[in-house]
C-alpha cells in the first residue's frame, strides 16, 4: 500500500454543496472497493476524513480492499441526524442512483445507518433496492430497533456478514 497521500481521492457534491453524493478513497486500483452506505455525509470532504470515514477506512484496509466508497440513505450534509426531519428534501436529487451505481461495482456492501434510518422508511427502502438487483447487503449488527449499526459504536475488530434486510425482505421458507 502506498502513502495516503497517493491515494485517488475524491467526492461527489451537489452544485450548491449541501449534499455529499459520494466520497472514496482508493489505494489499490487493482483490488474491489467495499461501499459503505450510512445515514447521512456530516464533514467529511476531498481532503478531510470525519471520524466515520476513518473508521471505516480501517475496515476496508484490514479486511483486504483496494479502497471504498461510501454513500448514505440521506444526502444532506449536516452533522446532526435531528436536521433531517427538519428539511424537506433530505434524501437529495439521484442518491438512490448513486448507491446502486457503487452497491453494484463493490465487492462487499456494508448497511451502517443506525436507527435514523428508520426516518421516512429509508433503510428499508434502500436494501430493497439491493436485493431486487441481487445485491448481497452485509451489516456489522442490528440495533435493537433492527437497523444496521453505525461503524463508529463497534469494536474495530468487528465482523459484518450476509444481511437480507427487513423481516419484509426475507425470503419465505417452504
Amino acid at each position: 500500500m502506498t502513502d495516503d497521500k497517493e491515494w485517488d481521492r475524491g467526492a461527489s457534491f451537489s452544485r450548491c454543496g449541501a449534499y455529499r453524493y459520494d466520497l472514496w478513497r482508493i489505494w489499490d486500483q487493482n483490488k474491489d472497493f467495499v461501499a459503505f452506505i450510512m445515514l447521512n455525509p456530516s464533514t467529511a470532504d476531498v481532503y478531510k476524513n470525519d471520524p466515520t470515514v476513518e473508521r471505516c477506512q480501517r475496515f476496508a484496509l484490514a479486511w483486504g480492499f483496494g479502497g471504498l466508497h461510501v454513500c448514505n440513505i440521506f444526502a444532506l450534509r449536516t452533522t446532526y441526524p435531528k436536521i433531517l426531519r427538519e428539511n424537506s428534501r433530505p434524501v437529495g436529487t439521484g442518491n438512490d442512483a448513486m448507491i446502486l451505481k457503487r452497491a453494484q461495482g463493490a465487492g462487499k456492501v456494508i448497511c451502517a445507518w443506525g436507527n435514523h434510518g428508520a426516518f421516512l422508511d429509508r433503510g428499508e427502502k434502500v436494501v430493497t433496492k439491493l436485493l431486487k438487483r441481487g445485491i448481497q447487503p452485509h451489516a456489522f449488527d442490528l440495533t435493537l430497533q433492527g437497523q444496521p449499526k453505525h461503524p463508529l459504536y463497534l469494536r474495530k475488530t468487528a465482523k459484518a456478514r450476509p444481511w437480507n434486510g427487513f423481516p419484509r425482505n426475507k425470503k419465505k421458507s417452504s
